[in-house]
């Protein structure tokens, strides 16, 4: 149990105090991606060798992290509701040189995930090193406006789905000696924004669920991170965005004063999956250009 003794010696000479350091719970995952194993062998900042799932792959975020894991040498499994819309991003992602595959999957639906998981365990042989839930949705409504069917679709999608997915994927992702999580949040999850109250319930969901997996799951060496993304150019967002006067708004409330873009949040996303961010878990990472932190600055002195 105990790798070590350390001595330690202050400025008096018959002063003396020892240590004994325990060797550490998660020796096997230390020793696969410590950065002074094998006398630096292993590319900290290098996807190389390991497969991903990403959920909604095929538009904004989450084809901008596609690409991002692929571009970092990953292999991926990617999953949309719509068949055509994947068969061409299949197609220009073998065009680019990419490793990616795909399998139609509506998430808010039990025995479609199910499935999902089944093709992704026998795609990567029982093994998952990285989970992208990013599929969601939302609704722009009044909270008293909402129909029961709108309720259960939007918990169904944006929660219900995540959570039963990491159930499915667990045993996959501790194979994998080093697992890693990533769960697509927003800045709603964190502060109150107008038309949004369902949404940011499922995302507040989401925060909490990435801080709890990360402490239940770390004797498994599996990381649980979030991103939380405020307005990032996609087509969810383009009908809300077309009014000008309320872009502008956007602009005001943002301290960089312009939107993101969908290669911003995969950026991090990336990063939050590789060995370079091996002692990072249970964190939610905003990615909104400084609005989440502004207070009151008005446009005159």
């Amino acid at each position: 149990m105990w790798e070590s003794v350390l001595v330690l010696q202050v400025p008096s000479p018959s002063v003396k105090f020892k240590f004994q350091i325990p060797k550490p719970r998660n020796w096997a995952w230390m020793n696969k991606y410590s950065s002074i194993r094998c006398a630096g062998k292993v590319n900290r900042w290098s996807l190389d060798g390991m497969n991903a799932l990403v959920t909604g792959g095929t538009r904004g975020i989450g084809h901008a992290i596609v690409e991002e894991l692929c571009g970092l040498g990953a292999t991926v499994h990617t999953c949309a509701r719509n068949e055509d819309e994947l068969g061409t991003c299949l197609r220009s992602w073998k065009d680019e040189g990419f490793t990616v595959s795909g399998s139609l999957c509506d998430v808010s639906s039990q025995v479609d995930r199910q499935k999902l998981m089944e093709v992704v365990s026998s795609t990567f042989n029982g093994k998952l090193d990285i989970l992208i839930n990013n599929a969601g949705t939302n609704i722009r409504k009044a909270m008293v406006d909402f129909t029961a069917e709108e309720f259960s679709s939007i918990m169904a999608t944006n929660f219900e789905s995540v959570f039963h997915l990491c159930q499915l994927a667990y045993p996959l992702l501790k194979a994998s000696e080093a697992g890693s999580v990533v769960f697509t949040s927003s800045v709603s999850g964190f502060v109150s924004l107008k038309s949004m109250s369902l949404q940011g319930a499922t995302k507040g969901a989401i925060n909490q669920l990435t801080k709890y997996l990360a402490c239940e799951w770390a004797k498994d060496n599996i990381r649980s991170n979030a991103v939380a993304p405020w307005y990032i150019k996609t087509s969810m967002v383009e009908q809300v965005l077309s009014n000008k006067d309320y872009l502008q708004e956007v602009y005001d409330r943002t301290p960089l004063g312009r939107l993101g873009e969908p290669s911003e949040v995969s950026s991090l996303v990336g990063f939050l999956c590789l060995p370079a961010s091996s002692y990072i878990t249970g964190q939610i990472i905003c990615v909104d250009g400084g609005m989440s932190v502004n207070g009151f600055y008005p446009h005159h002195d």
